[in-house]
């Protein structure tokens, strides 16, 4: 696996780039601790990424219509928020994916998709729906939760524009979600209730709307603390639990979308990001844009549970 290195501001020992095409839409890094791998996926190329620790192979596969967030499954493979449902994931041979329905929504359909999605601390599966048409601002967006036994619940969050941002405190008893349309910009933190997977008492964790950077896909550290991809700001944010910012991370493309801690010691950090003019918009990026990225921040992250674990 090649690596460049940029100069970042804290002083990592240096950022690696994998040796993967640029993303147009780059998503949903998820580290497979049975597997020791990553996964990700690029939106628009309806394709799901694989690079295998241990090797440095990179490897993708071509899915029947556009994957917008995976996560690992206990029993292999992966469970995936996609256009039309949310699916079980088999990779094959060939390069291609094997997807079987699970679930479907009504109000998914022509122009709609699900977005950012990941298991809670229980392995139930999370993820929210939305407009493809951005510009269209439609706050009709929903957050829905799925597992085997009861299948796919009531939505039980409502009036999303853009939803992204889930993640879990390491005891599982907060869970956070953002909406990162322009016309939002906020995230939010719940109360989780770990035996019904239900969220309740809604607030306001951090306004971004404050800091650079739309609210994007997150993560959750060791110490609780959240981090976001502050999407057109080039930056990754680590707020602690009382939504204090205490660290901001410059990267080197201006669209970081997602991250996600894995490797051996759960210390290195997947960022996934977006080029703007691949995926239908803007002037072309270069460089870095829709780069996947590989950096140790200085602090390790908990494991996550598996779909179904």
């Amino acid at each position: 696996m090649r690596a460049e290195h940029a100069a970042v501001a804290d002083g990592w020992r240096g950022i690696e780039r994998v040796d993967a095409p640029a993303c147009a839409v780059g998503e949903s890094p998820a580290w497979s601790a049975l597997e020791n791998a990553w996964y990700w996926v690029d939106i628009p190329a309806r394709r799901v990424w694989r690079l295998d620790a241990a090797s440095g192979a990179v490897a993708s596969f071509a899915a029947p219509e556009m994957v917008a967030c995976v996560t690992p499954a206990a029993g292999g493979g992966l469970v995936a928020g996609m256009e039309s449902g949310i699916f079980a994931l088999r990779l094959t041979p060939d390069g291609a994916l094997d997807a079987t329905l699970l679930a479907a929504p009504p109000t998914l359909g022509p122009g709609r998709r699900f977005n950012d999605g990941r298991c809670d601390r229980q392995g139930r599966f999370w993820s929210g729906t939305m407009c493809m048409d951005m510009g269209a601002a439609r706050a009709d967006g929903l957050l829905y939760r799925y597992d085997a036994v009861r299948g796919l619940s009531a939505p039980l969050a409502e009036g999303l524009v853009t939803q992204n941002g889930l993640a879990w405190s390491p005891d599982g008893c907060t869970m956070y979600l953002s909406d990162s349309h322009p016309s939002r910009q906020l995230i939010w933190a719940f109360d989780y209730d770990t035996v019904e997977g239900v969220p309740h008492n809604r607030r306001l964790f951090v306004d971004m709307n404050a800091y650079p950077g739309r609210p994007d896909g997150a993560t959750v550290d060791a110490d609780g603390c959240y981090w976001i991809a502050a999407n057109d700001a080039g930056r990754l944010l680590r707020f602690t639990p009382d939504g204090h910012l205490d660290r901001e991370l410059a990267l080197p493309m201006a669209k970081p979308s997602m991250c996600c801690f894995g490797g051996a010691g759960l210390d290195t950090l997947l960022v996934t990001s977006i080029d703007p003019s691949a995926a239908g918009g803007g002037a072309p990026q270069g460089g870095w844009a829709g780069a996947t990225l590989l950096l140790r921040p200085g602090v390790t992250g908990i494991p996550e549970t598996p779909f179904g674990g």
